[in-house]
């Protein structure tokens, strides 16, 4: 090309691009300037680039970044969105959508940071609300209009259909939607049934008052034939509030991952070739790129430090309660946080390839692999939909060959009776009202119950996995003991390590000087104080030269720890955190930081140990630390340095072994685990993370709680079969009166007062023995 050519070219590239921010790299979308000194001419037209990376990047293959055309386009463009069911994982589209099987609202398999509240929720909420007056006046009018004679019972049934027509069709439009594709999809569940209840009592009722003359005289009843227009208003507008309360527990289960996704930091600091500095987006990070990562910052990727040295907070991920030192050739984690000392890092990992990304994949995978418990009205609501069409169908047809006169007519009232009593208003409270009723119950006692699965899969477990950090322990570090060298005094040793580390941003540091001050010592400014670089401090106090860290530091200032091995020894074994005080080149004892065990956590263990679990601990803390906590606790199974990924195949492995796994934990790397688990149990001490992954919560992180749930879910379930069996009796002894069985013997049919009366009376001795769960001793 020749420079005429190229400098066309330029200067067409300068009028479009006049301003810096119209210029992007194409290979990362970066906004760049035309002074960038990474460019490049292809086919004519000049390129700007960020970095050497991307220039090289698209040198290699430039097509792979102009195609479809020429002009470069930065907007970016989503990977298709697959929606799932939360109740059968293996249904996935596309598009979002109904489940063909249970008819439930498919969700996104993973969601997004920046999700709205769910359409869905907010359409069921407008329809409750814009119709729950109707359905109280429609109510009213049919309770209490006969008696207080407000009009003529005809106009009436007139007045309640012009108000239950908007219930019914539009309120309940999306009931009616899914019951037709259950029957397409020849899959019937509860929405076959509301479908078929609720339609067959409007389609009845309209007709009764619009062709009242077609219905013999035996159906007239208060001067008109009997309407069920507040049986349909009243069942659609209780079906749309629970599926309210549904859709917003729901909607809690992409709480953890959009937690997750929200611990990454948002932007990072590149180090460029020139050693300038600027603040990049944490998307636009490539592998091998230096960082710099400053005091109180979030590492932004996994990488290696290069240069510098802090102290690194990995709790969030590992469940290590003490920061970890790190310097040159040691790995770090990205968004785990930089607590004194500056960084450079070179990035090795980015995007989906960070521990935080794969732990995000972990939980999302782990709460659509976990098989739901349906809840048990549902697992008999084929079987009862087949079985209450076919008694209507029969009904019909019995009637009309050999009924009297009219028979059809009765055989067509009649097999629309069957449906109508067989509407699941009974049926589709005797699993919620439990459910709501104990989980008030829990909420006073604290414990916090996300779901009803929960609590129907809780009172079946028999394996419990423990966290210790922040579960069994306290899961911030505390001040156990000073052990002084020969001729010297525990609390000078305390004292002089205090007045030290007041200079020191160290958080073992902070537990030592406040140790010192709840014990009333008076501490020394420190003078000329130095940080070593993760090993320890230096500096003078009160006019002596002290030096405060751990082996290391005391090899390198010449000062002997032999004196004071054989306690050393026993502290780590212990479990704690050990430093050495050396003054004046002379040792002068040992200072040692542990995680108390909660006040609470024996008695817990042995509860639990006493109803038969089978207890196993599983740390990403040292194992040495781990087996001592195991000791004094009396557990025996133990896992340490586990990573997330090793806690959430422990709990599959259990799970393949025939047991029922709870899963006990309070951090983002138990994020997984809780997910995977039959039942999560976080503390309300930990991370939101946590919470968000499990199922229940301990609202003050006591293990305690456990037993107390257990408890609880043996006596809901208890009550849920009892709500159940009053629901099907009312449904056995109310469709065969409905049939016309007992006609021949007594000439009975159903009336509108008594299925009005037998509706009324299952409703109330399911929510009467629900409100028993109250007074229940857990």
């Amino acid at each position: 090309m020749d420079m005429k050519t190229h400098q066309q070219h330029s200067g067409g590239a300068a009028a479009k691009s006049s301003s810096p921010t119209d210029l992007k790299d194409p290979v990362c979308g970066m906004t760049v300037i035309e002074q960038s000194p990474h460019q490049l001419t292809h086919e004519g037209r000049p390129y700007y680039f960020c970095s050497a990376k991307c220039q090289g990047k698209f040198a290699a293959n430039p097509l792979q970044y102009l195609a479809p055309s020429p002009t470069v386009d930065t907007t970016p463009v989503a990977a298709g969105t697959i929606y799932t069911c939360p109740m059968h994982p293996e249904i996935r589209q596309d598009r979002p959508g109904n489940c063909p099987k249970c008819g439930m609202t498919l969700e996104p398999l993973l969601p997004a940071l920046d999700d709205d509240e769910n359409p869905e929720l907010r359409d069921f909420q407008r329809r409750f609300w814009w119709t729950l007056p109707l359905t109280a006046v429609v109510f009213a009018l049919a309770m209490f209009g006969h008696r207080l004679q407000w009009m003529d019972m005809a106009v009436q049934s007139w007045v309640e259909l012009v108000l239950a027509t908007p219930i019914v069709l539009w309120a309940g439009w999306p009931f009616f939607s899914r019951g037709w594709q259950s029957v397409v999809n020849r899959s019937p569940n509860m929405w076959t049934l509301i479908a078929l209840g609720t339609g067959a009592a409007f389609v009845y009722s309209v007709v009764a008052t619009a062709t009242p003359q077609v219905f013999p005289d035996s159906f007239i009843s208060m001067g008109r034939v009997a309407v069920y227009f507040e049986a349909a208003s009243v069942i659609i507008s209780l079906t749309l509030l629970g599926q309210v309360f549904e859709l917003k527990a729901r909607s809690q289960t992409s709480a953890a991952i959009k937690s997750l996704l929200g611990l990454a930091p948002k932007t990072a600091r590149r180090i460029r070739d020139d050693g300038s500095e600027e603040d990049v987006p944490l998307t636009h990070v490539h592998v091998g790129d230096l960082l710099r990562v400053r005091p109180g910052e979030k590492v932004p990727v996994d990488g290696i430090v290069t240069d510098g040295g802090s102290s690194v907070d990995e709790s969030m991920l590992t469940g290590e309660p003490m920061p970890v030192a790190k310097r040159v050739g040691d790995k770090v984690i990205g968004a785990t946080l930089n607590t004194s000392g500056a960084l450079v890092m070179r990035s090795e990992h980015v995007g989906a390839a960070t521990m935080l990304s794969q732990i995000v994949q972990m939980v999302a995978q782990a709460q659509r692999s976990r098989a739901p418990m349906q809840r048990m009205a549902d697992v008999v609501a084929g079987y009862f939909v087949v079985t209450v069409v076919s008694i209507a169908v029969l009904s019909f047809l019995i009637w009309g060959f050999f009924g009297p006169e009219p028979s059809w007519v009765f055989g067509l009232i009649n097999a629309v009776s069957v449906l109508i009593i067989a509407c699941p208003c009974a049926l589709g409270l005797a699993t919620p009202m439990s459910i709501m009723v104990a989980t008030g119950r829990g909420a006073t006692q604290g414990v916090l119950f996300r779901d009803a699965a929960a609590i129907e899969n809780l009172r079946k477990i028999d394996t419990l996995i423990i966290d210790k950090t922040g579960t069994l322990t306290e899961g911030r570090p505390a001040f156990d003991r000073a052990v002084p060298a020969p001729g010297f005094e525990a609390d000078e040793v305390l004292r002089l390590a205090a007045s030290l580390d007041q200079g020191s941003e160290h958080p073992l540091a902070e537990t030592i000087v406040r140790a010192a001050r709840e014990r009333g010592m008076t501490l020394d400014k420190p003078e000329n104080f130095d940080s070593a670089s993760g090993i320890g401090v230096r500096g003078q106090v009160a006019g002596r030269q002290l030096a405060l860290g751990n082996s290391r530091l005391m090899e390198q200032i010449g000062v002997s720890v032999a004196d004071l091995v054989p306690q050393a020894e026993a502290l780590r074994a212990e479990g704690a955190s050990v430093m050495h005080l050396a003054a004046d080149g002379k040792l002068m004892g040992l200072l040692a930081v542990s995680d108390p065990i909660k006040a609470s956590t024996p008695e817990a263990l042995a509860t639990l140990k006493a109803a038969g679990l089978r207890i196993v601990m599983a740390t990403g803390d040292g194992l040495t630390t781990a087996k001592a906590v195991a000791a004094r606790l009396g557990i025996d199974e133990v896992h340490g340095e586990v990573k997330p990924a090793d806690k959430l195949l422990l709990v599959e492995r259990l799970q393949k072994e025939g047991r029922v796994v709870a899963m006990a934990g309070d951090g983002i790397n138990d994020a997984p685990a809780l997910a995977k688990a039959d039942v999560g149990v976080a503390m309300g001490t930990g991370t939101d993370v946590a919470m968000n992954s499990a199922q229940i919560t301990l609202v003050k992180g006591d293990l305690r709680g456990i037993s107390i749930a257990r408890a609880l879910s043996e006596a809901t379930v208890g009550n849920m079969k009892q709500n159940l069996m009053f629901a099907f009796l009312y449904n056995a002894l109310g469709i065969p009166i409905a049939a016309g069985v007992l006609y021949p013997m007594t000439g009975w049919l159903l009336s509108p007062l008594i299925a009005a009366l037998a509706m009324s009376l299952s409703s109330v001795s399911v929510i009467g023995n629900a409100l028993r769960l109250r007074n229940r001793r857990v």
